[in-house]
């Protein structure tokens, strides 16, 4: 029986041994002498001029909770579109009414501006 989970074995020591060889070969490998230029923080190329902990606007959280919104439908069109002739017209019309739902929010967004930037 546990044969049968060799393969998933495998692939763990597989992953884990992509991700930590070219760790540990850097670390060996490469020099370690750090100056005042590698050890300054950097941001664009020009010196921080503010806190890194400021607070951000709210704006920048609706433009992530929106992206995360129609990345999730378009996660949930694809698996759809594959078995849409399993499915039949009821999950046709189960789709068209997420469909719906969403776009009902998007106009509500659009229409309080939160796409808008300034």
């Amino acid at each position: 029986m546990l044969e049968n989970y060799f393969p998933v074995l495998l692939f763990i020591c597989v992953g884990l041994a992509i991700g930590v060889i070219p760790l540990l070969l850097g670390r060996f490998v490469a020099p370690h002498r750090p100056d005042s230029a590698k050890l300054s923080p950097y941001e664009c190329g020009f010196e921080a001029f503010e806190d890194a902990r400021m607070k951000f606007d709210v704006r920048y959280y609706l433009v992530a909770i929106l992206f995360i919104l129609f990345d999730l439908e378009i996660a949930f069109l694809f698996p759809w579109a594959v078995v849409l002739k399993e499915i039949g017209l009821f999950g046709f019309l189960s789709m068209m009414v997420f469909l719906g739902i969403l776009v009902v929010g998007f106009v509500y967004e659009w229409m309080k501006g939160a796409l808008e930037w300034e």
